[in-house]
């Protein structure tokens, strides 16, 4: 249910200082028709790539919950509170964005909780959501796999929403079960899944260190345990997490460190 008293509606102006005060904002939205991005380079973002995948989504969330990974300013979030869902919460690793959605739920009047988690500590949750939103996060993420390993083993019940910046092919084409040691062609092929590496920078973001193609994106959720059953939009995946994974999936944890005591 949306809160009372919206922010926006008892202090207008000062909404437009705090929305200046918290940018730069990615996530272009109006909040109490203040535009929080208006020169974004990808024009109205997020809500022009919503348009193109909605559809994919249960119109319908009442009791459900909802996790939104990397919620950034927290446009999905607050879609996901706009179809009614239970709980909704979202997290991420920048003090900025979680300032940047806690504001934009407040002007909204909703009820969303966000919290400062990395992907990697999942399991600090302690619990399961109905959906989780994973938006433009993988190719920041310098363990992508990792990631979705986690996501299935600690905190998917049902739907994975998957976005992903991507490069390379489009091209989704059925590879074989096994390749002879002395077969190499099919590595050169266009859709033959690939994660490209960026060492450096790109698009001046120094965190984007991946670009799966099309078919990089579908082998890895289906490696982590997901069965992909729409793919609306060239970077969506929709997927249901499945009870059991393929052989030798699973999260491999880093190393405990030594006790500080410990003998070396």
């Amino acid at each position: 249910m949306p809160l009372d008293h919206p922010l926006e509606a008892r202090r207008p102006g000062e909404l437009e200082a705090r929305i200046r005060e918290l940018g730069p904002w990615f996530h272009n939205m109006t909040l109490g028709g203040v535009r929080t991005a208006p020169d974004h380079f990808l024009h109205d973002y997020p809500a022009n790539k919503w348009s193109r995948f909605e559809h994919a989504l249960p119109k319908n969330l009442s009791g459900k919950s909802v996790l939104d990974i990397g919620c950034n300013g927290g446009f999905y979030s607050l879609e996901m509170k706009r179809r009614g869902a239970g709980r909704v919460l979202g997290v991420d690793f920048d003090d900025r964005y979680l300032a940047q959605a806690r504001l934009a739920a407040e002007v909204e009047g909703q009820d969303i909780e966000f919290r400062k988690l990395s992907v990697y500590d999942l399991g600090a949750l302690g619990e399961r959501f109905d959906i989780v939103l994973f938006m433009g996060v993988l190719y920041h993420l310098r363990h992508p796999l990792l990631a979705l390993d986690l996501i299935w083993e600690h905190a998917a019940t049902d739907l994975l929403v998957y976005q992903s910046m991507q490069r390379g092919s489009q091209r989704e084409d059925p590879v074989q079960a096994d390749y002879d040691f002395f077969e190499q062609d099919m590595f050169d092929e266009p859709a033959w899944p690939k994660l490209h590496f960026i060492e450096h920078g790109y698009a001046g973001d120094p965190t984007n260190w991946w670009a799966p193609n099309a078919a990089c994106s579908a082998a890895m959720l289906r490696s982590a345990g997901f069965e992909i059953v729409d793919h609306p939009e060239t970077e969506i995946f929709v997927c249901r997490r499945l009870s059991e994974r393929p052989l030798f999936a699973g999260a491999v944890y880093p190393a405990q460190p030594r006790d500080q005591g410990a003998s070396r």
